[in-house]
């Protein structure tokens, strides 16, 4: 086996597209297409904060069970996907602590800020300790 060690990868005939080829052998795929182009985990619950993060400059407690994201370097346009997931761990059984399912959702505001809004199984926002989400397109 070897091993590669670039600092920088660049495609021949476009600098930002590189083609992989696929676990099949006949297809190939976009490396810049399949990266995550933004990701965080936060605790949604008390005082918000950001356990760790790419390309998020900062999130804001906007009421109970919503919250901005600012990113750091903005999307192409604000047609990007996001996905969210959100819970308060410990299980699934519902306690006063662990309110039972939670479902998010996600309203593209800009190319450079979400609105996520995570809800109990009544479809009431509900504050979540643990919320992880990602964000697919083109940057800027």
């Amino acid at each position: 086996m070897s091993t590669v060690k670039v600092n920088t990868l660049t495609g021949t005939s476009t600098a930002g597209s590189i083609a992989v080829t696929g676990e099949g052998n006949s297809t190939t795929t976009n490396l810049q297409q399949g990266l995550a182009k933004a990701w965080i985990n936060m605790n949604g619950s008390g005082t918000i904060s950001t356990r760790d993060s790419l390309n998020i400059a900062s999130i804001t407690d906007s009421g109970t069970g919503t919250y901005q994201h600012n990113s750091t370097n903005a999307m192409s346009t604000d047609d990007y996907t996001c996905v969210y997931n959100a819970g308060n761990g410990g299980g699934n059984s519902a306690s006063s602590t662990n309110p039972g399912n939670a479902f998010s959702s996600s309203h593209v505001n800009t190319a450079s800020q979400t609105v996520m809004e995570t809800m109990n199984d009544t479809a009431s926002n509900i504050d979540r300790a643990y919320i992880g989400g990602t964000w697919h397109g083109d940057l800027a």
